[in-house]
């Protein structure tokens, strides 16, 4: 059995709200094409790096007061330096830090108008050696964290009709081999989304996921310092030369673009009076295509040879419908 890796880091974003305060404060303008909004409080997970802390400086640059979290001391002085930035210690599995966020919330009088669920970490290793501590830790990290924190922060949220919107990725939709415990996780956030919909609406919480492909990131220098920090080299595994080939692979993501995108994403679904479901952000058209792409031959899959399967006619009318309600 190899020795699995574990990798992918952290991404975090943050959320806006509040709907009444104490003491007004001045309205913010969103951007262009948005609606200008009173300052709020958002909470945003994993913000220390990456996606989330583009998402935290975007939102307090357009008058959030952000609640950055983040677990190193270093980390939470740098946000904490931030103008209209509170950096808070948290652990998504930590029960006690959770509660200790929600009591600093909720003591500080400004109420809770979004919850960014941003923190992450991506194990990568073959489905047929993968170890099970190394699957409980992904969806510990990955689905139960969201499910945590939006349970504990969600009768401020009802409170102040605010919003929820996480991290994703377009792994969510596409699957791609080694990677398959982290698909997993992205996929289970895509039912977490709908589902965590449906049972707010009537509340007055508007809920969105933000599904990122290929940004600049520490992903893969994080990926392979933890593999090879775990003496994991692919020996005895089934799939050696895969590994190896990717431990091999160049670290740097340079080529990336900055996750600017996927900040002003986050900062749409928070702000906008009519906050989409899903935003898939991605920086080039070859990443659009393979997502759509992937999700189109879900549904051939699904319809394929069944007894109540519908022709070509009937799948186009259906499109054409789902376009039309939009």
């Amino acid at each position: 059995m190899i020795r699995l890796a574990t990798a992918i880091v952290v991404g975090v974003a943050c959320w806006a709200g509040l709907a009444s305060v104490a003491q007004q404060q001045p309205p913010v303008t969103a951007p262009a094409g948005q609606s200008t909004v009173p300052r709020r409080a958002v909470l945003v997970t994993g913000a220390s790096s990456g996606i989330g802390r583009r998402t935290a400086a975007v939102l307090a640059s357009h008058g959030f007061f952000v609640y950055a979290c983040a677990r190193k001391d270093a980390d939470l002085k740098e946000l904490d330096a931030i103008d209209n930035v509170q950096a808070i210690r948290l652990d998504v599995t930590k029960s006690e830090d959770i509660e200790a966020a929600v009591k600093t919330v909720r003591e500080a009088g400004r109420g809770l108008y979004g919850l960014v669920n941003n923190a992450g970490v991506g194990v990568m290793a073959p489905m047929i050696e993968l170890r099970e501590d190394d699957l409980k830790y992904q969806f510990d990290v990955n689905v139960f964290g969201p499910c945590r924190v939006t349970k504990a922060f969600a009768p401020l949220l009802i409170e102040s009709k605010g919003r929820v919107a996480t991290t994703g990725s377009v792994s969510g939709t596409v699957v791609w081999g080694m990677g398959g415990p982290y698909c997993m996780s992205k996929h289970a956030i895509e039912a977490f989304t709908d589902a965590l919909a449906a049972e707010l609406q009537s509340f007055g919480v508007k809920v969105s996921v933000i599904d990122p492909g290929n940004y600049r990131s520490e992903i893969m220098v994080n990926s392979h310092r933890r593999m090879r920090d775990g003496g994991y080299g692919g020996e005895g595994s089934l799939y050696k030369a895969q590994i190896e080939r990717m431990l091999q692979s160049p670290t740097d993501r340079s080529q990336y673009k900055e996750p600017d995108d996927v900040a002003d994403a986050f900062l749409h679904a928070l702000a906008d009076e009519h906050p989409k479901r899903r935003y898939m952000v991605v920086p080039n058209q070859r990443e659009a295509e393979l997502t759509i792409r992937a999700a189109m031959t879900r549904v051939v899959q699904l319809n394929e040879g069944q007894p109540f399967a519908y022709d070509r006619d009937a799948l186009i009318k259906m499109l054409d419908e789902a376009l039309g309600a939009r």
